[in-house]
């Protein structure tokens, strides 16, 4: 006799065909071409000493406005420099900072964003307004201020302006972070238990919001970076016997009325190229957070 049921769903020969779902690895969807040139750049400025084959801050006098050739790789500016040789040094010295600049601003709005959300309602809100009125002003004008109040730029100096006018994106986003994590069981017995600020900083708040401003932190480089070579560029930044990326680009005038194109062309590539790394790298660090965000 026939069974009157019929089971239904999916059947069991059918589980067996399916393709068993592929395991994402760590490493799928990492921008690798980016991290590459990001590092070999970054070794290149690092390790400069050994791949310079001239004394890049040299003046050339003869050989002022020479095109790229076999004695001059990348050629050399209007004052007879190097450019292969200025293009590794002066990396050093924009890299150098964008990071300083950028562990500035971190340490400002890790800091200060935390006090904000721990705060009673009453101080977090004055904080906050502060934190609005220093966003509204154009962080550009707020750097040329200070770095006007300091005197002649330096490496030190730009680092240290551009560090303490940028950190006011990176401290609204830990204030929210903090707010939500204050209430949780952890934090109130650390704070119970006589738990300092920066202990409770460091071991049960730092670790939950790290992850969600790693991308501002990583495009925070890139904005120092663009902004040293702004300042030098317009000839308020580091001077022409500091050689950075920047101060490079700030002969353009001259090597346009010499027809030197590469003289801008190449430290040109070399700032875009730099630049476009790490902004696939920011926005690879952007989309792995907000996939851990849907999961949640």
């Amino acid at each position: 006799m026939n069974d009157p049921f019929e089971i239904v769903g999916v059947r069991p020969e059918l589980l067996e065909r399916q393709a068993p779902e592929k395991e994402n690895r760590w490493y799928q969807g990492v921008p690798w071409l980016s991290v590459i040139v990001l590092l070999i750049i970054a070794g290149g400025c690092l390790f400069c000493k050994w791949i310079m084959p001239k004394d890049p801050s040299y003046m050339d006098l003869k050989n002022y406005t020479v095109a790229p050739c076999g004695e001059f790789l990348f050629g050399t500016d209007t004052m007879g420099r190097d450019i292969f040789s200025m293009i590794w040094y002066g990396g050093r010295q924009s890299l150098f900072i964008g990071f300083v600049a950028t562990m500035i601003s971190t340490s400002i709005a890790i800091i200060f964003g935390t006090v904000s959300g721990l705060a009673p309602e009453w101080l977090d809100m004055l904080l906050m307004r502060m934190t609005e009125i220093l966003l509204s002003i154009p962080n550009l004008l707020l750097v040329i201020f200070l770095q006007a109040i300091l005197g002649k730029a330096n490496v030190l100096s730009l680092s240290l302006v551009i560090g303490v006018t940028s950190w006011t994106g990176i401290a609204k986003i830990v204030r929210t972070e903090v707010r939500q994590l204050r209430s949780n069981e952890y934090v109130v017995a650390a704070r119970c238990m006589g738990g300092g600020f920066f202990y409770i900083l460091r071991k049960h708040l730092a670790p939950n919001f790290l992850s969600s401003i790693m991308f501002m932190v990583v495009m925070n480089i890139r904005s120092a970076i663009v902004e040293e070579s702004t300042l030098s560029f317009m000839g308020i930044g580091l001077p022409l016997e500091i050689i950075s990326w920047g101060s490079m680009l700030s002969l353009s005038e001259k090597a346009l009325l010499t027809d030197g194109w590469w003289i801008i062309l190449i430290p040109g590539a070399f700032l875009v190229v730099t630049l476009l790394a790490i902004t696939r790298i920011g926005d690879y660090l952007r989309k792995e957070l907000n996939k851990k965000e849907s999961y949640l």
